[in-house]
């Protein structure tokens, strides 16, 4: 697999994907300009009378819950609904899940449209687990795990079980975010070593890297190799822009730059995975 991550992003750089970004208000400009350093083409669109239309023009659909409200809630719906019928691929998000009961209810419902790709942190990852189990029990109240705001409560390797019982269910990749990016297909598992601490201090850093595993979904293949490319070139460029970086607002600005300038044997050089 080592061998043909870089593949998938000269892919995206040749074909350009349109993404559909329906995500929050704090992360919108930085994730636009993260798709946009991938070689992807971004659009921010929620408006309930044009979603259905604009998926249709896209290569895929990024679907994050972070101010989530119930208008936003139903062009999310809708939005995943339509990339099922039309056949797209579709990313999940589910940033806070576990906060409160909302979340929870609307993050099954947008499982049940079974996402071609569920990524969040370990905390989100378990939370929408257990959610969704105890929707089908009824017993929504008191047992869901709890998040930190956005913030993950664990580590991802904790999350493993979770992620698998997701997958198996929903038919889904799922990526957990963290100090080790796990991505997890049926029985199948892949571990991303790559990133930088400094990572965790700008905010909105996971949502940029679910819209740019948008892009590479968009473009197709094996999706979890593919979820592996994405997940590994955002870290690794975390990684490099890190080590020259005095604190994270420095870091956000170098980690667009060699999003967009990285080079093969850049990432040939820095790749550590597992599979």
């Amino acid at each position: 697999m080592e061998k043909t991550l870089w593949k998938h992003v000269g892919r995206v750089r040749e074909a350009s994907p349109l993404v559909h970004n329906i995500t929050n208000f704090v992360v919108m400009n930085n994730t636009a300009n993260a798709v946009l350093a991938v070689g992807a083409s971004p659009v921010m669109s929620h408006a309930h009378s044009e979603v259905e239309a604009m998926v249709g023009i896209c290569g895929a659909v990024v679907v994050n819950i972070g101010t989530l409200d119930e208008y936003w809630a139903e062009t999310m719906l809708r939005a995943a609904r339509e990339a099922v019928r039309l056949c797209k691929p579709w990313v999940f998000d589910p940033v806070g899940a576990g906060a409160t009961p909302y979340r929870d209810e609307v993050s099954a419902a947008l499982l049940a449209l079974r996402p071609t790709v569920i990524r969040g942190n370990a905390s989100e990852i378990m939370a929408v687990a257990t959610a969704t189990a105890n929707l089908a029990t009824q017993n929504m109240r008191g047992s869901t795990p709890v998040t930190k705001g956005v913030d993950s409560t664990a580590e991802s390797t904790e999350a493993i079980e979770a992620a698998r019982r997701l997958s198996r269910e929903f038919g889904s990749v799922v990526c957990v975010s963290g100090e080790t990016d796990i991505i997890v297909s049926g029985e199948r598992t892949v571990l991303v070593h790559n990133g930088s601490t400094l990572m965790t201090r700008v905010t909105g850093l996971g949502c940029s890297a679910s819209a740019v595993t948008g892009a590479f979904v968009a473009v197709g293949g094996d999706t979890l190799e593919v979820v592996a490319a994405a997940t590994a070139l955002f870290a690794i460029c975390g990684e490099i822009a890190a080590e020259d970086a005095p604190g994270p607002g420095t870091l956000q600005v170098a980690l667009l730059d060699k999003l967009h300038n990285i080079t093969g044997g850049e990432f040939a050089a820095r790749l550590n995975i597992e599979s």
